[in-house]
């Protein structure tokens, strides 16, 4: 006889499913949802959230093919397993949605974010504000006698300590993209 070749974070769908669905420890998941490019969609997968009181922490959609009118929507919310694999299961079941996959079981995944950030201010916070941009990689993409605007990407994480570093140097104004991301290998 084989060994069954279970899949890392197999879904509800399979006889085995390995993961407990007792916990009540909030974990942060990133889904992306392959949809229908038309009117509408969107509102049915966020009605999905707001109408169960689940949030919602990053939300990006982009059409990724045009032929096919298909769109990729990444979500990137929290709760328990159980939550999520209702969210999942909830997802899946909308007309529109053709393949959702939670890329935080399904194995490695790259995450980016682009973010734009304004500091105001002279002197030495100044002159500070552009040694920490020139350590986090940010690029300086407007420049006033008064003020900057920083450019970066990078993972949610670098994202927000640049953030932190900058808020007691003038930090007026943020723009942030959400996330986008898609899944190692193969």
């Amino acid at each position: 006889m084989s060994p069954l070749k279970i899949k890392k974070g197999a879904t509800s769908h399979s006889a085995y499913n390995l993961r407990p669905t007792f916990s009540d420890v909030i974990e942060r998941h990133t889904l992306a949802v392959l949809v229908e490019n038309e009117p509408g969609v969107l509102a049915r997968v966020i009605g999905l959230f707001s109408g169960r009181g689940y949030n919602i922490d990053s939300l990006t959609v982009a059409e990724v093919d045009h032929t096919g009118h298909l769109s990729r929507i990444t979500i990137v919310t929290s709760g328990t397993p159980q939550v999520i694999e209702q969210i999942k299961a909830q997802l899946g079941r909308i007309v529109s949605v053709h393949d959702v996959h939670d890329l935080t079981v399904e194995g490695a995944s790259v995450e980016r974010e682009l973010a734009m950030f304004k500091v105001t201010g002279t002197g030495d916070k100044r002159v500070e504000a552009l040694r920490l941009a020139d350590i986090f990689r940010a690029s300086v993409v407007d420049s006033t006698l008064e003020s900057f605007i920083f450019e970066i990407t990078g993972a949610p994480d670098k994202i927000d300590a640049f953030a932190d570093l900058m808020r007691p140097l003038g930090l007026t104004d943020v723009a942030r993209t959400g996330v986008a991301a898609l899944s190692r290998g193969e």
